[in-house]
């Protein structure tokens, strides 16, 4: 059997409380049914590269890791990977950082990754890559002689070519994609968008999941991710859950909580969702003191400014918002800047009649799946989501909102409000089909199953085998 070998930024061991997210626990127990090796970036620092590669072994799963310097970690994470791809990706031109230095220490950075990973690879093993991270690795592998297969998975938007053409060498960093057999997306409309960069931009072909660019043909699906949905079931109803749930409830006072759970990001819409809210109560006076906004937005990427800019945008909203709205007994918005573990978030989820997950632009995002995932059948929530998410393509049946619009997201909270009991349950149902069909394991067999049966034979020319 090969082995699976995943290379993305940083390595999440397994862990014994449970407080995995879904990729992990994927990608984990792939790692361990075929004595894989998870390859990535310790999060630590190192005055000086050595490349010397950290191995561990936690439940079954090996880890090779490495430190990365200051300045790796200036230019090529929070520079080109944060500072320049990630704004780009989700369509946010006007936040987007170009220098020379970031584009340089990203490529290093990949250099090094290679450095790590090639040895530690055998002839059969098969190679899976993550994420905008780590786009040209593939590319260096090659050139160090590799002829595994080899897939890589974006778990971003990709951008339209109209925006993608402001990338310095932007076709030489997508011309890297083309080392790989199988490259992923979670929607059709981001592979779409990769398709027609394609044939625009480099004068390629499209047959079907087939991509061509001169002598080089791939193939690119769209793939979306699912969560461990049976997972998040059981822990919506253990006792952790249900315990959080009950000091949620009692902290209302019989009001309506409507939930958002979102890394701090300017591409998860915070702003507009305030605003969307703030919309409402100004609408429908007659709610006040009935609901309450808990904001779940555990910070991320400090060092970014416009991460900076965001916190402080928030805190100022909310602390406006409640000044104006709160009552000695009532506050509006609880704005918290923490995370939870899973089963702590699932009793959340579980006492929110309402999920807000309104992204303004998003690959997947998980968040609206576990929300549906955590809802009590008998008495679900209504899952009010962005049309701009990649989730929307399945969660059809969520309320589907235009995140830029308050007064759609007003309608929508009042609609989501007055719901009768079997409207929210037929809604529900058939988004728990979908996350339940769909699965996170569903995923991972989606995607290594066509990497798999890859024919050696479309390796790239300068790596064919000798005729005769």
């Amino acid at each position: 059997m090969s082995r699976l070998i995943v290379i993305s930024n940083r390595v999440s061991r397994p862990s014994k409380t449970g407080n995995q997210g879904g990729l992990a626990v994927a990608l984990s127990q792939a790692l361990r049914e075929s004595r894989g090796i998870w390859v990535g970036w310790s999060g630590e620092t190192t005055d000086n590269f050595t490349g010397h590669i950290g191995f561990a072994e936690d439940e079954g799963v090996k880890t090779a890791t490495i430190d990365l310097e200051e300045q790796d970690v200036d230019e090529y994470y929070n520079g080109y990977a944060n500072k320049t791809l990630w704004p780009l990706f989700h369509f946010r031109i006007d936040l987007a950082e170009y220098a020379r230095d970031f584009e340089g220490g990203y490529n290093r950075v990949n250099q090094r990754f290679a450095d790590t990973a090639s040895p530690l690879i055998e002839p059969e093993d098969v190679i899976w890559v993550h994420d905008y991270h780590m786009i040209p690795l593939g590319q260096m592998l090659r050139d160090r002689g590799l002829k595994n297969r080899m897939g890589f998975f974006l778990h971003i938007p990709w951008p339209p070519t109209r925006l993608l053409v402001s990338l310095p060498h932007h076709t030489k960093l997508v011309s890297t994609l083309f080392a790989y057999d199988v490259i992923g997306f979670h929607t059709e409309e981001w592979l779409e968008s990769f398709r027609h960069y394609v044939e625009k931009e480099m004068n390629g072909t499209v047959d079907g999941d087939y991509v061509t660019v001169g002598d080089r043909t791939i193939q690119a699906v769209a793939c979306p991710i699912g969560i461990n949905a049976q997972d998040f079931k059981d822990a919506a109803i253990s006792a952790t859950a249900d315990e959080m749930g009950e000091l949620v409830r009692a902290s209302l006072q019989n009001r309506t909580m409507i939930v958002g759970v979102d890394r701090l990001d300017y591409s998860k819409g915070l702003e507009e969702r305030f605003n969307g809210y703030g919309r409402f109560l100004k609408d429908h006076p007659e709610q006040h003191r009935k609901v309450v906004l808990t904001q779940i937005a555990p910070p991320s990427r400090g060092e970014v400014e416009s991460y900076q800019q965001i916190r402080a945008t928030l805190d100022a909203i909310a602390g406006r918002m409640n000044g104006e709205y709160s009552d000695v007994d009532w506050t509006p918005i609880r704005y918290v800047n923490q995370g939870y573990p899973r089963d702590k978030l699932a009793g959340i989820y579980r006492a929110a009649k309402i999920g807000l997950v309104t992204p303004l632009r998003d690959g997947m995002n998980l968040v609206a799946k576990e929300y549906v995932a955590a809802q009590d059948p008998a008495d679900p929530g209504v899952l009010i989501l962005s049309r701009f998410a990649g989730a929307a393509m399945q969660l059809k049946d969520a309320l589907l909102i235009n995140p830029y619009s308050p007064e759609e997201m007003s309608d929508a909270i009042n609609r989501a409000l007055a719901m009768p009991l079997d409207e929210r349950k037929r809604r529900w149902r058939a988004m728990m089909d979908s996350v339940e069909q769909q699965d996170i394991s569903w995923w991972r067999q989606c995607f290594t199953g066509r990497l798999m049966a890859v024919n050696r034979e479309n390796a790239p020319p300068e790596e064919a085998e000798p005729a005769g």
